[in-house]
């Protein structure tokens, strides 16, 4: 590993920043080694998750929220999940364009990064990028991303206070969104409020918190308001993640939350490399020499199952 990359990271150094996170990314031969050499310096920033539907105005708020941390003088990395693009297969930068005004903030660092229609992937490379971040000494990373599917969960499970934004539009559509909301909500936003179906979308997520359980010592998600458009309602948007925050420490979540995040993502990575390693030529060579076997009926697809499994474990001793 480069040693003159792990020392410009340390000092923010943007080039070093963005050439880390390609890395990562990429997943080049070296990038395992990066994030254990870096590991010792994460874990100082604290992470916040933004996610909802396309248009909810996810980016606009990141946008003032920025503003609103800068003015404290802390320094901000943004790590934005983007739709792949048709023509190049990288991210659009949409959310750059969006965010024009904290772009060239020395303090500000902006990474698209792209979905490449892998989304299982997608969530391990945005917290991969996030850690590099940590470890560059940004105060606080926000990931934002599109959509509640299992991307956006993942990667929500992976911040420290996680937001929910929806439009009065989203008031119809909150009931099919139910269970994914309810798992990775910390509060939610809504923004775009002064549009007509409001209170609407406001009763249908009350309905919804109403038959989580909780007792008076569990954290309850509030609703905020929100028009983005206008700078309002951010400061409100601080207020709860600061709220969230008091309580997971004062509760002694904080920590909990971060070990239990830290197991999933363990698991994960295990896995990961279970997969990669059982699926290797020999692998799908035994998979293909079966299939006739499996289609005569001969063999149910748990006796091939059992069979590579058994190969794979005989290879490894």
């Amino acid at each position: 590993m480069n040693t003159e990359l792990l020392k410009k990271l340390s000092a923010a150094d943007k080039r070093s920043v963005a050439r880390a996170i390609t890395i990562v990314e990429n997943g080049y031969t070296n990038s395992t080694e990066l994030l254990k050499l870096i590991h010792k310096q994460t874990g100082n920033a604290f992470r916040i998750g933004i996610t909802g539907p396309p248009g909810a105005g996810k980016s606009t708020i990141t946008n003032h929220l920025t503003k609103l941390y800068r003015k404290q003088n802390k320094k901000i990395g943004i790590i934005a999940v983007d739709p792949t693009s048709p023509f190049t297969g990288g991210a659009l930068l949409g959310d750059r364009v969006r965010m024009n005004e904290i772009g060239n903030d020395e303090g500000v660092f902006i990474r698209s990064m792209a979905t490449r229609g892998s989304l299982g992937g997608l969530s391990k490379k945005a917290i991969d990028a996030a850690d590099v971040l940590d470890a560059a000494g940004f105060d606080i990373v926000i990931l934002e991303t599109v959509g509640v599917g299992q991307s956006e969960l993942d990667i929500a499970q992976a911040a420290d206070t996680t937001m929910v934004v929806l439009v009065p539009e989203s008031g119809d559509s909150v009931q099919a969104m139910k269970a994914g909301l309810m798992e990775i909500a910390d509060f939610f936003v809504l923004n775009k409020s002064d549009r007509p179906g409001a209170e609407h979308a406001i009763a249908s997520l009350q309905t919804i918190l109403m038959m989580k359980e909780h007792d008076e010592n569990s954290w309850m998600p509030k609703i905020i308001k929100t028009i983005a458009s206008e700078n309002k309602g951010i400061n409100e948007i601080n207020d709860e993640i600061l709220r969230h925050n008091d309580f997971m420490k004062n509760n002694d979540l904080f920590l909990a939350k971060r070990e239990k995040q830290i197991i999933n993502r363990i698991k994960n990575i295990v896995e990961e490399k279970i997969r990669s390693e059982l699926w290797n030529e020999s692998g799908k060579n035994s998979l293909n020499l079966s299939l006739e076997k499996v289609v005569l009926g001969d063999l149910s697809p748990y006796h091939i199952a059992e069979e590579i499994i058994e190969k794979f474990i005989r290879q490894m001793k």
